[in-house]
């Protein structure tokens, strides 16, 4: 079964659109549904309806000139893939565009059906891999944020044992390990502090829990 993509050729030259319909195969693995507008403008319009899967885009249009072009492209879509697909052979312009995000650079004149069927598929394969390793990146930020580790020397009192905060103020164990870590506490008392402060009812109340020490 193959799969269909949907493709916006940002190009004025109607020559060259006829040219993409004709070299891009309409079978096989994939299956190439193209759209076309000459005009930056209605190419941003076009974008807003968030169903276009790669563009390939001209740099020299009528209402646009350059890298411009892409820029302005990359700021109302920067979740699609752009190729840019130009007749101007400037490989420093090339290099710009590919470090500036354009997913490759390739000139009309050198274009052929496999080539650019070829470039298109990488380039969304490229894209795939790079949105699955931005939702695992962010994934990592957002659980290393929620990790509170309690390290480090930590002054605390001999007598309450309370602990001193890096502001000098003195906290209730538990409310600072609260504040420094994911755990919560449950309060009770322990057998050897109810016999100390309740002696008259610890026999009873340690054989109700089960927990008499001897």
């Amino acid at each position: 079964m193959s799969e269909q993509l949907r493709i916006l050729i940002v190009e004025d030259n109607p020559a060259d659109v006829d040219f993409v319909h004709e070299v891009l195969p309409q079978a096989g693995p994939l299956n190439f549904q193209i759209d076309s507008v000459s005009r930056l403008s209605e190419a941003l319009t076009r974008l807003e309806r968030k169903d276009i899967d790669l563009v390939l885009l001209d740099l020299g249009l009528p209402d646009s000139h350059g890298l411009t072009t892409f820029h302005k492209l990359r700021q109302v879509a920067p979740d699609v893939p752009v190729i840019v697909l130009t007749g101007t052979n400037d490989q420093e312009l090339a290099v710009t565009a590919v470090r500036d995000g354009a997913s490759d650079y390739l000139l009309k004149e050198e274009v052929g059906g496999s080539l650019l069927a070829r470039t298109i598929r990488y380039a969304l394969e490229r894209h795939k891999a790079a949105a699955a390793q931005s939702v695992l990146i962010q994934s990592l930020q957002n659980a290393l944020a929620n990790v509170k580790l309690l390290s480090g020397l930590l002054p605390i009192c001999a007598s309450c044992k309370k602990i001193r905060d890096d502001k000098g103020y003195w906290n209730q164990v538990e409310s600072y390990v609260q504040q420094h870590s994911e755990a919560k506490f449950s309060h009770g008392m322990c057998p050897d502090c109810i016999k100390k402060w309740y002696p008259d009812q610890a026999e009873g109340v340690l054989d109700d829990s089960h927990k008499k020490v001897p």
